[in-house]
């Protein structure tokens, strides 16, 4: 149950920033998300919207797993682990923020996953 709410909620997180990076990236939440400028989001919003849809299909497979249930087991943990990945590569390049917003969560929903919990 707490793997099921965990996993969850990293779901969201990546659906609320699919919202951020494909619909809100020239806006001003978008901008102050990211801490861009006008000009910047304007040059990069192709590329935003890119990565949104790789955050998609994060969310996808991360619904697709809690669909199946126990059965989706291994989906759960393949999609958590790109999760975690995505977030330390993104904390190493980009900021150390996405640490705590990305790969914390999904570490903390693959422990309690392979702890049943």
């Amino acid at each position: 149950m707490i793997a099921t709410v965990l996993i969850v909620i990293v779901a969201l997180i990546h659906a609320y920033i699919v919202v951020l990076e494909m619909a809100l990236w020239t806006s001003p939440r978008g901008r102050n998300a990211f801490g861009m400028s006008v000009e910047k989001a304007e040059l990069t919003k192709v590329l935003a919207a890119n990565q949104g849809l790789y955050n998609g299909f994060l969310v996808a497979g991360l619904a697709w797993g809690l669909w199946l249930g126990a059965g989706g087991f291994q989906i759960k943990v393949f999609f958590l682990a790109c999760v975690l990945v995505a977030g330390l590569y993104g904390a190493a390049t980009v900021s150390r923020k996405i640490l705590l917003v990305q790969a914390v969560p999904a570490t903390l929903a693959l422990i309690a996953l392979a702890l049943r919990l």
